[in-house]
Parts: C-alpha cells; structure tokens; sequence
C-alpha cells in the first residue's frame, strides 16, 4: 500500500505522517502502526519483513516506496538508510531490526493502551 502518493509534495514531513497514520487508523483502531521505508528490491528490507513476522499481531505495517515521485521527501531523507522504520509516526529504527528497542517501544504503546481502556 503507497498512501503517501496522494499528498501534496510541499507538504511538511510532519503533515505527510499525519495524514498516513489517519489512513492507518481506519485499518486498525488498537493496533501501532510501524512504517516501513522501503523501494523495489531491497534485500534488506526483504530480511527486515522477515524478521518482523513474529511480530506481525502487534502493530499494522505500512510500507512507503521512497522511489515513487510523491515520495520525495522521503527519498531525500533516507535514500542511503533505508530500511527505515517508524512507529506511529516517530522514527524507530534503520537498517535491520533492533528486536530490543522493538519490543522495548512496543510494550510501551500497549502498557499505554490497557491504561486508556
């Protein structure tokens, strides 16, 4: 899925997240969402999917192409780092997956969530 090929491109950043997680939060009211920053035949982004399998219950993924033209913000920003993953809309993690600082900010939202509900 490439939300952010509908936003305008002098847009901010922050305006570009924002718009994607309220795209997100139709798909999933309880679930974080995790974005990934991605292009066509990333292998490492390929692996990061992989590993994150175990994890798939927890959050809803989200995966932007950074080559799409719409895109550009993006791809200026993380041309040379991606995988790049942020987690409702705040930069996570980038080039493979950090389990600890995953589980660590996952367990975080949901703590946050059970106290809310």
């Amino acid at each position: 899925m490439h939300f952010l090929h509908r936003v305008n491109l002098r847009q901010s950043s922050k305006s570009v997240l924002e718009f994607l997680l309220r795209r997100m939060s139709t798909i999933s009211k309880d679930l974080p969402v995790l974005t990934l920053f991605t292009k066509d035949s990333c292998t490492l982004c390929d692996e990061a999917k992989e590993a994150l399998e175990p994890y798939r219950h927890r959050f809803a993924l989200q995966e932007v192409d950074i080559t799409v033209p719409e895109n550009s913000v993006w791809y200026e920003r993380y041309k040379y780092d991606i995988p790049v993953f942020h987690l409702n809309g705040q930069f996570l993690m980038m080039h493979k997956v950090n389990f600890n600082i995953l589980e660590k900010r996952l367990t975080k939202l949901e703590e946050e969530l059970n106290r809310n509900t």
